[in-house]
């Protein structure tokens, strides 16, 4: 599920559940192909109530994917809000691994202070 937020200018997500690579790799795609986003492009996801059902070496996928997108933007500045242990050890891996100058991701634990860092950009 994402909606932009045409008044804070932040392309809000949320997942809930069991979340498998093919859902995220949708997302990124759906995000990729999207000609109205700004291209300086802030997102917020909420995952506190879901957990991540893929593995470490899908994250190569997820990578592959995000930078395929990164070719359509300035800059993605990318924030997950998550809770699950095993999907935050997953988010902590994918931004060590991720090495593109055009995207910055970070993992919080609360959507405020996911807000603040996005604030900053």
């Amino acid at each position: 599920i994402w909606e932009f937020n045409h008044e804070t200018g932040i392309l809000e997500s949320k997942f809930i559940g069991e979340v498998y690579l093919k859902e995220i790799v949708d997302y990124i795609r759906a995000t990729k192909d999207n000609k109205n986003y700004p291209r300086k492009l802030k997102i917020k996801t909420n995952a506190l109530e879901s957990s991540f059902v893929f593995s470490v070496n899908d994250l190569e996928v997820i990578i592959y994917e995000n930078n395929k997108s990164l070719e359509n933007y300035e800059a993605i500045i990318d924030a997950i809000v998550i809770e699950d242990p095993k999907s935050t050890a997953l988010s902590m891996l994918y931004q060590r691994l991720d090495k593109n100058e055009k995207y910055k991701f970070n993992v919080f634990s609360t959507t405020e202070a996911a807000q603040e860092w996005l604030d900053k950009y």
